[in-house]
């Protein structure tokens, strides 16, 4: 099987923000075995998130184009929270954002569309639900075009 990187043009840096250290393994591991080698960074919350995204501290702002898998439930500032202060913040607006979360709670999938998420996914069991996940996003990088 062939080592893969989604979309071929350019690299594309993952962003995951999540606090939960399993699922942020699984995704790593899922990536793996589907033999897709972008570079993967991990922040635990929004915070950390906005900090690693704009750089500051003598690190560089993550290198775009970038896919952030964002999980709502966190401390400190939720994805709900992280995705409207991308938004609202003119460099980081048009950033593509995945939910990836465990929450079915209409609230929050309505709240994640009203700031122009990519996709919400709700992940019931790490290791098929990743899969998945991965493939989908596999599939759909081959046929979108990134600034």
């Amino acid at each position: 099987m062939m080592t893969t990187m989604i979309q071929d043009t350019k690299p594309v840096t993952m962003l995951v923000v999540d606090d939960d250290d399993g699922d942020a393994k699984a995704l790593e591991r899922a990536f793996k075995k589907s033999k897709i080698v972008n570079p993967i960074h991990r922040a635990i919350d929004g915070i950390d998130a906005l900090h690693i995204l704009r750089g500051g501290n003598g690190q560089p702002p993550l290198p775009r184009p970038y896919i952030l898998l964002v999980d709502i439930n966190m401390p400190r500032m939720n994805g709900i929270e992280f995705v409207k202060a991308l938004r609202d913040d003119d460099d980081l607006a048009s950033s593509i954002v995945f939910i990836l979360t465990t929450s079915k709670r209409d609230e929050d999938k309505l709240a994640a569309y009203r700031l122009n998420v990519t996709g919400y996914i709700v992940k019931e069991t790490a290791g098929r639900d990743f899969l998945d996940f991965i493939e989908l996003m596999d599939c759909y990088w081959r046929v979108v075009e990134l600034p």
